[in-house]
């Protein structure tokens, strides 16, 4: 089984107030020891870098998400993330732009994904997503 890690369990492993008691963090340090492969892709990325103050925090988060292999989304990805965001609007949820995509990529290259964010638990009710 492979990762996707979302912006929001990186976002918490790389607080200076390191919660490691958050169960997503620890199972994103399970599998940067190597027990899963976590894999990333460029949205989360921008979304991590985002949220950074200053660089040296900036260059930890490159150095660390670089090391990982990258999905990358291509045309047909946001063709379906269209859908699975109009799948979940029509069924009450609504989903940002962004997750629809990771969904998708999620789905499609058949990852887990680790998150805390309940966009997507609500999400994996109505399209095939599997969460960690």
């Amino acid at each position: 089984m492979a990762l996707m890690v979302d912006t929001s369990v990186w976002s918490l492993a790389f607080r200076r107030d390191n919660p490691s008691n958050v169960p997503q963090v620890k199972q994103l340090a399970r599998a940067l020891q190597g027990q899963t492969q976590a894999v990333t892709t460029g949205i989360i990325l921008q979304e991590v870098l985002q949220g950074v103050l200053g660089p040296k925090q900036a260059h930890a988060i490159i150095e660390t998400l670089s090391a990982l292999p990258m999905v990358v989304p291509d045309r047909q990805d946001y063709i379906d993330a269209a859908e699975v965001g109009k799948t979940c609007r029509r069924a009450g949820v609504q989903i940002k732009t962004v997750d629809a995509l990771i969904a998708q990529l999620c789905i499609r290259h058949q990852l887990d994904l680790l998150t805390t964010d309940q966009d997507f638990t609500f999400a994996a009710r109505h399209v095939p997503l599997k969460l960690a």
